[in-house]
């Protein structure tokens, strides 16, 4: 039988909604029955009903989305019984420096402390600059931050910097983890 997983995002340009969707696609590929559901949306999922959850939420004025945030300080007991991954897209990621680490860490930390909750496991992905969808006074600040760290600069176009390969394995590995904790084995669809 295969595990019923529950993907639960929270997105506030978009990007981690395609990141929510790749793993969902890359579950369903692993031959798990997967739900992906919005955080603070119309339904409000309960991990009670699944094998193992993931959450990803990106990291804006850092901290996360805050329905993310509620849903997670709701349900820490529930997650903390199953396997339960947490992934932070954050642009930062993308110029992994002791001090971008530790401000990550920090930020993640804030997480914890205010959910109760500590993820099995956790990933960072590399987030995108969408300029393009920004208002003039985002688009600005965005472009200001982001030259202060070298980074892409045009706002005529938009930047997208995730590392889907790198995603899918992190997706495998977890999708490994609860297989063995099921005692089934994994199987990739062709």
């Amino acid at each position: 039988m295969s595990p019923r997983i529950l993907v639960l995002y929270g997105t506030t340009d978009g990007h981690t909604a395609k990141v929510a969707d790749a793993i969902t696609a890359h579950l369903r590929a692993c031959d798990a029955d997967v739900d992906l559901a919005l955080a603070g949306g119309p339904w409000d999922p309960d991990p009670r009903d699944y094998a193992a959850v993931i959450v990803a939420a990106s990291v804006h004025a850092g901290t996360y989305q805050r329905p993310v945030r509620r849903w997670a300080r709701a349900h820490a007991a529930a997650l903390g019984e199953r396997p339960a991954a947490f992934v932070s897209v954050c642009l930062a990621a993308l110029k992994r420096t002791e001090r971008v680490n530790k401000d990550l860490a920090a930020i993640f930390g804030r997480f914890t402390a205010e959910t109760a909750w500590s993820p099995t496991e956790t990933k960072v992905v590399a987030g995108a600059l969408k300029y393009t969808k920004y208002n003039w006074f985002k688009r600005w600040m965005m472009r200001r931050i982001v030259a202060k760290a070298g980074g892409d600069t045009d706002t005529s176009r938009d930047y997208e910097y995730t590392d889907w390969k790198d995603l899918e394995e992190f997706v495998t590995r977890f999708m490994e983890h609860v297989h063995d904790r099921q005692g089934t084995r994994l199987a990739m669809r062709a």
